[in-house]
């Protein structure tokens, strides 16, 4: 087995390093814009005044440096070849891999830099969930329409499945689409939409037949932000500001047929299909923001003097040996992304291939599905511990914003909870490993595990 990364992504990746040291890192530097990263971050970019928004200024910085990353040709990456990506074989592996670099790197590291703000989900290598759901699921007007505007700034949307009362259990929804007319008619009310002050439209998941708990039954729609009916009720305030994550409500909001995603009733395959690959590419994320914690901490611990010359706090085992145990774990579940997310793109080449008989999207599920999983939810929580214990070693100045710690915890606290909390994550792969779900459900049926991975 070669744990090493290949050389060709090693070299793409030493070309992402050129390009934000040419182009990315100047504009960061350029005018006062590093008000947006140093301890001024949290006021520069928020609008107290306005709900707590986001400053226009600081989306249109962010803004600017999509544009240089989407000449350069590293912004579509990820996307199919006839959107401007890559279309690489290997997208997950090459994926996971950049945005561990990109997160732990010494200089632009941690989730916090114009490289790679991840409180934006901004990035020079984008993820687009939304477009590939226009891809997989949307009709040939939809895609010929969204697509390009999205990739032009022109089309935005909220993702609308969680409700004031309702967010792991999204198949409760009390969300409600009648037929009438020659569309459907929506009441009800979401929460965390998150990009509302800017959307030009809402991605509605709304129950239009079934029982509650029901996984059949449930719609996805996209509204145009514009309909009579939307009213934004709050933008909720959040750990880490600004905030864009807006409670909707929906009164007799009426859509025509053209604004339904995918087929009625199937639409929580919409909203489940690309957990996978955002979960590994969030893991990969908040292992690299743990490790560039950790390595600060080292560099504070070996540079930090105390009780008088010659004695430096990393001679402390009581400094060591946590940093000891959370590296440990960095590259253990650095690893094992690694090799789930390589598991992933064979799992795409054999359905490309023919063989399997399943799409690939449903063969990740069931067969790497409790994988995902524990590279997600651990990581979120190794990102965690990692910040606290760098702000427990820089002392006074860890606590102080002058350093990113602060902001690291703040910001990847939230996906504990937002990608699948992690309680749900830990019940999905009990599920696997004993047998409820998965493989091993397979063999108990005597249906046999697939081969390929």
């Amino acid at each position: 087995m070669n744990f090493e990364l290949p050389k060709e992504l090693v070299h793409y990746i030493e070309s992402i390093e050129r390009f934000v040291e040419k182009e990315i890192l100047p504009l960061q530097h350029a005018d006062d814009n590093n008000r947006f990263f140093d301890h001024r971050r949290e006021h520069s970019r928020t609008d107290w005044d306005h709900d707590g928004n986001p400053r226009p200024e600081w989306e249109d910085l962010l803004n600017q440096a999509r544009i240089l990353a989407d000449e350069a040709g590293f912004f579509r990456f990820a996307l199919p070849k006839q959107y401007g990506g890559q279309g690489h074989p290997d997208t997950n592996l090459w994926m996971s891999a950049i945005r561990f670099h990109l997160s732990s790197h010494p200089v632009y590291g941690g989730g916090l830099g114009l490289a790679n703000d991840l409180q934006n989900e901004h990035s020079i290598v984008g993820n687009f969930p939304d477009v590939l759901m226009l891809h997989h699921f949307g009709n040939s007007e939809q895609r010929g329409e969204f697509i390009p505007a999205r990739l032009q700034g022109e089309f935005r949307t909220t993702f609308g499945l969680t409700e004031p009362d309702h967010g792991s259990d999204a198949t409760f929804m009390t969300t409600i689409a009648r037929r009438q007319r020659d569309g459907f008619e929506i009441s009800g009310a979401k929460k965390w939409q998150t990009g509302a002050h800017h959307c030009t439209h809402f991605l509605i998941f709304a129950r239009t037949s079934g029982l509650a708990g029901s996984s059949r039954g449930i719609t996805a729609f996209l509204v145009p932000r514009e309909t009579p009916g939307i009213r934004i009720a709050s933008y909720e305030w959040t750990l880490n500001m600004p905030t864009d994550h807006a409670t909707v409500e929906l009164n007799r909001v009426w859509v025509p047929d053209s604004a339904v995603l995918g087929a009625v009733d199937q639409g929580l395959a919409i909203a489940q299909t690309f957990v996978h690959e955002n979960r590994i590419r969030q893991a990969a994320s908040s292992c690299g923001a743990a490790k560039f914690c950790l390595d600060r901490s080292i560099e504070r611990a070996r540079s930090r003097q105390i009780w008088g010359e010659g004695k430096m706090l990393a001679d402390n085992q009581a400094i060591q040996f946590p940093v000891v145990e959370l590296m440990t774990q960095v590259e253990m579940l650095r690893l094992l992304i690694l090799k789930t997310s390589c598991d992933m793109d064979r799992i795409v080449a054999a359905s490309k291939a023919g063989d399997i008989s399943q799409p690939p999207l449903v063969a990740i599920e069931r067969q790497l599905s409790d994988k995902v999983a524990m590279c997600n939810f651990w990581a979120n929580r190794l990102c965690c511990q990692a910040a606290d214990r760098a702000i427990q070693i820089h002392g006074g100045d860890g606590y102080s914003r002058h350093y990113p710690f602060e902001h690291i915890y703040r910001h990847f606290r939230r996906y504990r909870i937002t990608e699948g909390a992690e309680e749900i994550q830990m019940r999905k792969i009990a599920a696997y490993l004993f047998g409820f779900v998965g493989p091993k459900r397979d063999i108990k049926a005597g249906r046999g595990v697939p081969s390929k991975i």
